[in-house]
């Protein structure tokens, strides 16, 4: 058996190098991969040939055969991923993926969902029943005692202040404005309590219950009429559901 001359070597070399492209570059953008080994079969013939033309022309049809099963089998063996998206191309059953997209194991992609949105909580639902002297007279006059008057109307809404959907009643007092701020902010206060005392002793919840005064700061009507004073004269009865 003859051995090739050092001037194949060169050649040898340059094959190499040609049939490892073929077999690591495949990453799709490599010009030769498993979708066009037809040329990697060329160039093993070429090259396997141009090998044996060197020696003589029984080595040059030998080894160009050779060469072009085995440049064939080489980049046949390999894949690409044409597209880019991580699955080699024997497997992507989606070609043509569009960049960035995610995808499964096979290639397809993966379905995408809208994020969640968590729906804002509903505020409370607030009824406001105000009693005020328009109607029925609440207090004594300069006084914090309840009238008669007062006691049956809060009686009279027991019922509605027991239910169980209500979270909470916050009993607020208010004032017209006849007399000093300070006077009249300490009157609403007691004024909302009293009226907080008397639910409680017709057995409503504790923790239900609050009560605040705001004096004659919010005013509903004309304080400069009796019949404004009158109005602005009221206890609001804040219910939350």
């Amino acid at each position: 058996m003859r051995v090739l001359s050092r001037a194949a070597l060169p050649v040898l070399v340059v094959s190499s190098v040609l049939l490892a492209g073929c077999a690591t570059h495949s990453d799709g953008t490599a010009p030769l991969n498993q979708g066009n080994w037809p040329i990697c079969s060329v160039i093993g013939g070429v090259v396997g040939g141009g090998l044996g033309a060197l020696e003589n022309s029984s080595w040059a049809g030998g080894l160009g055969v050779l060469g072009a099963i085995t440049g064939g089998l080489i980049c046949y063996a390999h894949d690409g991923d044409e597209d880019g998206d991580g699955v080699f191309d024997r497997r992507d059953r989606c070609p043509g993926t569009p960049p960035n997209t995610p995808v499964s194991h096979n290639g397809c992609p993966l379905p995408q969902y809208p994020a969640s949105v968590k729906a804002p909580e509903p505020a409370p639902a607030e009824e406001v029943i105000t009693l005020s002297d328009a109607g029925n007279v609440l207090f004594a006059f300069n006084s914090s005692d309840l009238t008669n008057d007062a006691r049956s109307a809060l009686s009279g809404l027991m019922d509605k202040f027991k239910s169980a959907d209500v979270v909470s009643i916050k009993v607020v007092g208010h004032t017209d404005s006849v007399g000093s701020d300070q006077y009249n902010q300490k009157l609403s206060e007691r004024r909302a309590n009293s009226v907080a005392q008397y639910l409680l002793s017709q057995g409503l919840a504790p923790s239900k219950l609050s009560s605040e005064g705001r004096g004659e700061s919010e005013p509903i009507a004309d304080n400069s009429t009796d019949e404004g004073r009158a109005k602005n004269r009221r206890v609001e009865l804040h219910i939350n559901r």
